[in-house]
């Protein structure tokens, strides 16, 4: 009797917890007007298109991470192989000492080249006893007293980009490893893959996390190649969309239009990625690095610091330490924003824009001409009916720049620079419900 009564009370809890994923689903799922309370005096009949989230939600995986996009560093983009675990250490106490921590940088991720080029005789993969004498579970002890959240890196191959051992065909046991140390974040990339699909390799190991029964980060770096954002809902909490970045305004134009084209796939506990910040790395200019981190930050994309924070310049912690632009990303409605409406040479002339919580729109100016450029939204074109007024935050300047705003509203944006707004609609009195 007690063996029938436990098994009845475990397929109750089973049934309760999928219907309590369904619920979620469902209610994150429903059209974006619904969870602006049906308003359609402040938004027109586009705004449900142009804002479309009905791809997200379908097959997601909710493992209570990510409701928000990931925010923290990784050491690839600025230190490639050169790392040991000084510069980690050190990293996460500037990320301390730097406040950034407090405004939701806590992830420290150790990206490739931290573990010795062969598994050891019991198969198991080892710190390079060079670069990290401590091991990684003692580098994680160090990162968790400081309040923050170790990364590691691994491959869906049989060996990472840097021909360093992959985890395909040991996930089961690289994932116990990584739980033991406790690590806290997986970036999971895709070399030397022996041909074999992306969605054969990658839910393995997400399997393989799952039986630790320790909440990890599970990050999928399969470079959009078998366009991810169709299936990867149900395996990681974020997945990258595009190839690597690099420090160039080219690179991160490019990838920037090739991430928007998923945005209706991304939402809480699942995001899509087009790779790391290069903010601060010295490729691209200040107005490039403050368009970059904007248009990040509005595509709800992960932002994890790429550059040594040790020896950060004003400017890129001013970029990075924005607390009104991370507000954006960190929103906890958690829809993409993305690109819509272009004008001028080429289309340079650019408006992005997404919706927040509290029936607002993150709204961006981009201009990717060669020369300083007016750039006008038009209500219409964010989904505003075109009479209603709108109170207009500047999130660069940090000021009000108009409390009743009518259609259109413009600004003078230097080249390559964005500037980035809040829009609040304000119910005029005739329309408000009593």
């Amino acid at each position: 009797m007690e063996l029938k009564i436990s098994r009845l009370s475990c397929l109750l809890l089973l049934f309760l917890f999928l219907s309590s994923i369904s619920s979620t689903k469902a209610s994150r799922a429903l059209p974006i007007l619904d969870t602006f309370n049906g308003n359609n005096l402040l938004f027109n009949s586009r705004f449900n298109k142009l804002y479309d989230t009905s791809k997200y939600g379908k097959f997601q995986l909710f493992n209570g991470l990510a409701l928000t996009p990931q925010m923290g560093w990784n050491s690839w983009n600025f230190f490639a192989c050169d790392i040991n675990e000084t510069v980690i250490k050190e990293t996460a106490d500037a990320l301390i000492s730097t406040g950034l921590a407090d405004l939701g940088y806590v992830y420290v991720n150790i990206d490739d080249c931290w573990s010795k080029a062969i598994r050891n005789l019991k198969g198991q993969l080892v710190p390079d006893s060079k670069t990290f004498p401590s091991g990684i579970k003692a580098l994680a002890d160090y990162v968790h007293a400081k309040g923050l959240k170790l990364g590691i890196y691994s491959d869906a191959g049989i060996f990472t980009c840097q021909v360093r051992p992959g985890s395909l065909y040991h996930e089961d046991d690289d994932a116990q490893l990584f739980a033991s140390w406790g690590v806290d974040y997986l970036k999971y990339d895709n070399c030397f893959n022996l041909g074999i699909p992306p969605k054969k390799r990658y839910p393995p190991m997400r399997d393989a996390i799952n039986s630790t029964e320790r909440p990890i980060l599970y990050s999928i770096c399969e470079w959009g190649v078998d366009d991810p954002a169709l299936w990867a809902g149900e395996v990681g909490n974020s997945w990258r969309t595009t190839d690597d970045i690099n420090d160039t305004w080219a690179s991160m134009t490019t990838i920037a239009d090739l991430n928007d084209k998923w945005a209706s796939y991304a939402g809480p506990g699942g995001w899509n990625d087009p790779d790391m910040l290069e903010v601060g790395n010295g490729g691209m200019t200040y107005h490039e690095y403050r368009a970059h981190f904007s248009i990040w930050a509005l595509m709800k994309a992960p932002l994890l610091i790429g550059c040594d924070i040790r020896n950060m310049t004003d400017e890129t912690m001013e970029i990075l330490s924005n607390t009104e632009v991370i507000g954006v990303n960190q929103d906890p409605l958690g829809v993409q924003g993305r690109k819509v409406h272009s004008s001028g040479p080429d289309d340079c002339q650019q408006v992005w824009a997404g919706p927040l919580s509290g029936k607002r729109l993150a709204v961006a100016l981009w201009n990717r001409c060669s020369s300083a450029a007016n750039i006008t939204a038009e209500w219409n074109s964010l989904g505003l009916e075109p009479s209603v007024k709108v109170s207009i935050r500047d999130l660069w300047q940090h000021k009000l720049v108009s409390r009743d705003a009518v259609s259109p509203f413009g600004a003078q944006v230097e080249s390559h620079d964005s500037a980035m707004y809040i829009f609040t609609p304000q119910m005029s009195e005739s329309h408000s419900v009593k």
